[in-house]
């Protein structure tokens, strides 16, 4: 797998521990669609967001002090880290939720697979030098073809959207290039600083700032948490936060820093493959020639993005530096 993003004279990351990240962030992140559907059944987006967020960059922020490491850092890059909070976790993630209300996991996995097209397009706009080889953009055309043959069933019953599964759909939209945009802005300003101290403060100023919405918004009651069902919704938050904030997001962080972005990217072509084979398997969902067909074209898109090395053009651009700590 290239490494084609590690700073000069930096040794190459451990494959292993690559491709160990690659398949946390396919595997985790793919359960993570079925888990939100689950949360949101009886808790608003905004209050499973400030729940889930804020516990995850306690208990990060919380393990990393108890091992020595300096965790309260210098106010512009707290402003840094809170503006990549914002749009990763509140823009990007609860929009998602949010989104998911109402359309199904399908759809919104479909949706959220045109990430990597944010990322080539945002890069480009930001001036990024590396460029992919016609092999790489061939495997992320592929990628997008995959992912709509593996959920057209879904697809083709929404050619008459109504107004609601139109905008769940736009909500969807928005989370995929807020995601994109905080990802470029996270791998732009990296900080000379531990990996998880910088994880765990994003995932708490976006639990805090979800959690400050939902109580202005009357979302947060906590009559919500002891209603009927609710432990449903409690466990699935419970699970989003270990799997999907504390082991998922600490790997895509990882990857961010030593893989070009648009590789990183492939992971929203696996996480449909993987959220419906465990809906078939957990939740008795169908599996059909459509899945079966579209999982192939999907794993041989990633095959073709990943061993595609990135060419650099022109003249490379001076990366934007974040204040030195300390």
């Amino acid at each position: 797998m290239s490494t084609d993003s590690a700073a000069p004279g930096s040794p190459p990351p451990s494959r292993l521990l690559t491709v160990l990240c690659f398949t946390l962030v396919y595997i985790l992140w793919g359960s993570t669609f079925l888990a939100i559907r689950i949360a949101v059944e009886h808790l608003a987006p905004l209050t499973m967001g400030g729940v889930r967020f804020t516990i995850a960059g306690v208990l990060i922020l919380s393990f990393r002090a108890a091992l020595g490491h300096r965790i309260f850092l210098p106010w512009p890059q707290m402003l840094r880290l809170a503006c990549i909070g914002c749009l990763l976790w509140v823009t990007a993630n609860v929009v998602l939720s949010w989104g998911e209300l109402y359309i199904d996991t399908g759809l919104a996995a479909l949706l959220a697979a045109i990430i990597p097209l944010w990322f080539l397009l945002l890069e480009r706009l930001t001036g990024s030098t590396d460029r992919l080889p016609p092999r790489g953009l061939a495997g992320i055309a592929l990628g997008v073809v995959g992912v709509v043959i593996l959920l057209w069933p879904d697809v083709a019953g929404y050619t008459r959207l109504g107004s609601r599964q139109l905008f769940g759909s736009f909500l969807v939209l928005c989370s995929t290039f807020s995601w994109a945009l905080g990802s470029i802005l996270a791998k732009r300003w990296q900080m000379p600083l531990d990996l998880f101290v910088v994880s765990g403060w994003q995932l708490l100023f976006g639990g805090l700032i979800a959690g400050v919405l939902a109580l202005a918004t009357r979302q947060a009651p906590l009559s919500v948490f002891t209603a009927p069902g609710a432990e449903k919704s409690l466990w699935a938050i419970v699970y989003l936060v270990c799997a999907g904030s504390l082991v998922g997001f600490s790997a895509y962080v990882w990857l961010l820093k030593h893989v070009p972005i648009s590789k990183v990217g492939t992971y929203a072509y696996v996480n449909p493959v993987v959220a419906l084979l465990l809906g078939h398997y957990l939740h008795d969902e169908r599996m059909d020639g459509y899945m079966i067909a579209g999982g192939v074209v999907v794993i041989i898109s990633v095959i073709l993005v990943t061993g595609a090395r990135l060419r650099r053009v022109g003249r490379a651009a001076e990366p934007i530096r974040p204040e030195q700590s300390g």
